[in-house]
């Protein structure tokens, strides 16, 4: 009896595999891409040789002087790269829209008005759905922007100003699949966003309020106020309370500390876990009936209520690490507690 056939590798419903011939693996050995990448970087050093910077200075100025939305637009490949530095620019402070040439046609074309400025990105400057917009764009008043990689060509002939972005070929064995070419539009407009966001002088605390839910975002925008344990959550003691009556709030909140206040919630120090383990190994248990004043420190770290909260996190770190430091507001008032853990849950 014949062995049984391995079973073939099935490919996902509604896919087949193009290939017929078969493959050769040595297209993938080192050497061969390394030639490939660096094939690349020659292709894109033409770009950069090529490059006319007084024209890319003319188009960052008429983005800067544009009283309202820079709308990008473009088709397949050249739609996603505009759709991705729309995105950039937007997260680096510039006000941009992504406006697809298709549903533009069909009722989007509103969003454009007489302060807009309208960016088209094809490598050819041929593209066919980009020829049908433009004259509606410019009926509503909008500046046009020619983006593409072949000089003279009939988008850039229609539209205001132009950029030519310099492609030598595509790093496809055919001269086909734009692969050269989007790398060089996204080179191209992502380094221009950094231009705009550099000429508006956005600062660091202005990028962060883009990135709220990300850690620079949160590093730089979160407060102590924002991330502290309040009220009840809080620890406390006053100075005449025994040690043994301190072991409740010692160890049922979860902080391994308890914090000493006067009758007006004045800080006066700290008690830790660490510091009872501390006493009970060189004083015994006679320490449990001394009051909590006489055991405590008396001059704790502590943090202002105005402070940011990742330098809460760095004066957790240094010089010595900490587990938790008391919120105070001016006059030494105890209004919250920080804890490491807590900062670390707050994604910082």
């Amino acid at each position: 009896m014949a062995a049984d056939a391995p079973p073939a590798t099935e490919l996902p419903r509604g896919l087949s595999n193009s290939f017929s011939g078969p493959v050769d693996t040595t297209q993938c050995s080192v050497s061969a891409l390394k030639e490939l990448f660096e094939r690349q970087h020659r292709f894109l050093n033409y770009f950069f040789s090529n490059l006319e910077y007084e024209a890319v200075q003319s188009f960052c100025q008429a983005c800067l002087e544009c009283k309202g939305v820079l709308c990008f637009t473009g088709v397949g490949k050249s739609g996603f790269i505009a759709q991705k530095i729309t995105q950039t620019l937007v997260s680096t402070g510039t006000k941009a829209v992504f406006l697809s040439p298709t549903d533009a046609l069909h009722g989007d074309i509103g969003i454009i008005g007489p302060d807009d400025l309208l960016v088209c990105f094809s490598k050819s400057g041929g593209t066919e759905e980009l020829l049908k917009l433009i004259p509606y764009a410019k009926a509503k008043g909008a500046k046009l922007v020619s983006i593409a990689s072949i000089p003279g060509s009939k988008m850039e002939k229609m539209c205001d100003m132009a950029v030519i972005l310099p492609l030598e070929r595509e790093l496809c064995p055919f001269d086909l699949a734009p692969v050269t070419s989007t790398a060089i539009q996204m080179l191209f407009g992502d380094t221009v966003a950094i231009a705009l966001m550099q000429a508006r002088n956005l600062t660091q605390d202005e990028y962060a309020m883009n990135h709220p839910a990300g850690r620079i975002g949160k590093r730089l925008i979160l407060r102590v106020s924002d991330v502290m344990l309040t009220g009840e959550k809080v620890p406390k003691v006053a100075a005449h309370v025994k040690v043994v009556d301190t072991l409740v709030e010692l160890s049922g909140k979860g902080c391994g500390c308890v914090l000493v206040v006067d009758g007006t919630n004045q800080l006066l120090g700290t008690f830790t876990d660490g510091d009872l383990r501390r006493a009970l190994q060189s004083k015994g248990s006679g320490i449990l009936d001394q009051t909590v004043s006489e055991v405590m420190c008396a001059e704790p770290k502590t943090i202002d209520v105005t402070e940011k909260a990742v330098d809460a996190m760095s004066a957790m770190e240094n010089p010595r690490k900490i587990t938790f430091l008391p919120v105070v507001a001016s006059g030494n008032v105890l209004v919250g507690l920080v804890t490491l853990h807590g900062l670390v849950s707050a994604g910082l």
